[in-house]
């Protein structure tokens, strides 16, 4: 078969001197040398970024010696020729998504950091429409080699074009279209099937726009930082439901001097402060029932009645008035945003 016999959708020029070689090899018994392989891998990395499917391209390379004499010669020398072209294909395959993940990585970065050069081109390359709503989860707890797997899992379920995976401050970022809740449950179900013990998952709000993408993120990120803070035990934590710890932090000076007037005469207590402040969380998080706040703490019922005594006599609040048990929450709520008594330069 002559090169000028080949299909359209292979260039003239892909396998020049391919017959040549393989006759030569025919005649004498010899391999392929060391230039010829390498000039095969380049056409196997050319036809690749050219887009000649592989199956095209090793067809026609056997083709090329089907009508060439001493053929049991020959097999060695078409074996190698063939295993080059197509270690050069796969290789410029790979280095290709290779080149297509870190810049899809890169992209992520510069839409997370709000970089805006040519945020809104680069975005529709990869599908994305920055028009739109988009989500931020991100999940602590990453281990090596968990990236990859998860994004290829996301992707295989909703496309390449409603997913954006990447790491940024050792934290595991995804970004999904605000109308595609499914994806933040999907991702957090892979969280939990592969990150180890300790793993938590923030989500932000939904908002437009590339700085919606951002802002999503820091409420995401804050959201994990706050529930450390709070000592929450929730594996799953939205910025949605942490709206009002915010505003508390808007105006430290204020909640500080609510803090120290409200709780301050703990520090006086017998035995220490921290197992009232316990028995006022428990309490607050079983919604005033205390049967269920003693389970919680794993003591008796008795005992935190009288710790809610002992906590009334030394503040003056109660949890079962409704405007102190307000005040108390929120006190208590600032002491452990605030790192209270410790974060405080001056308790009594």
């Amino acid at each position: 078969m002559a090169i000028s016999d080949l299909p359209a959708d292979l260039p003239a020029d892909l396998l020049g001197g391919h017959r040549q070689a393989l006759a030569g090899c025919a005649a004498t018994g010899r391999l392929p040398d060391r230039e010829t392989i390498e000039a095969y891998r380049a056409a196997g990395v050319r036809a690749a970024e050219l887009g000649v499917p592989l199956r095209t391209l090793v067809d026609q390379a056997l083709a090329a010696g089907e009508d060439l004499p001493s053929q049991a010669q020959l097999l060695p020398a078409l074996r190698r020729a063939v295993s080059a072209l197509m270690a050069g294909y796969e290789g410029a395959q790979l280095a290709a998504i290779r080149r297509e993940d870190d810049a899809r990585r890169q992209f992520v970065d510069d839409l997370l950091q709000g970089r805006a050069e040519r945020l809104a081109e680069r975005a529709e390359h990869f599908g994305l429409r920055l028009a739109e709503s988009y989500v931020v989860a991100v999940a602590r707890g990453l281990r090596d080699g968990e990236q990859d797997r998860i994004e290829r899992e996301l992707i295989a379920r909703f496309g390449s074009h409603n997913v954006l995976v990447a790491v940024r401050d050792e934290l595991l970022v995804c970004v999904v279209p605000g109308s595609l809740p499914a994806a933040v449950g999907e991702f957090t179900h892979h969280v939990r099937a592969r990150f180890p013990p300790g793993w938590r998952v923030g989500v932000g709000r939904p908002h437009r726009g590339p700085g919606g993408v951002v802002t999503s993120y820091r409420e995401a990120a804050q959201a994990l930082e706050l529930a450390d803070r709070l000592g929450l035990r929730l594996d799953v934590v939205k910025a949605a439901d942490l709206l009002v710890f915010p505003v508390l932090l808007r105006d430290r000076g204020a909640i500080e001097d609510l803090v120290t007037s409200v709780l301050d005469p703990l520090l006086r207590a017998r035995g220490g402060h921290e197992p009232l402040l316990e028995t006022l969380e428990a309490v607050f998080a079983s919604h005033g029932n205390q049967s269920a706040a003693a389970r919680r703490l794993g003591v008796s019922a008795r005992a935190v009645t009288y710790r809610l005594e002992r906590i009334r006599r030394l503040t003056g609040f109660s949890p079962d008035d409704p405007t102190q048990r307000f005040t108390l929450e929120t006190a208590v709520l600032g002491a452990r945003l605030l790192d209270w008594p410790q974060g405080f330069a001056t308790s009594g």
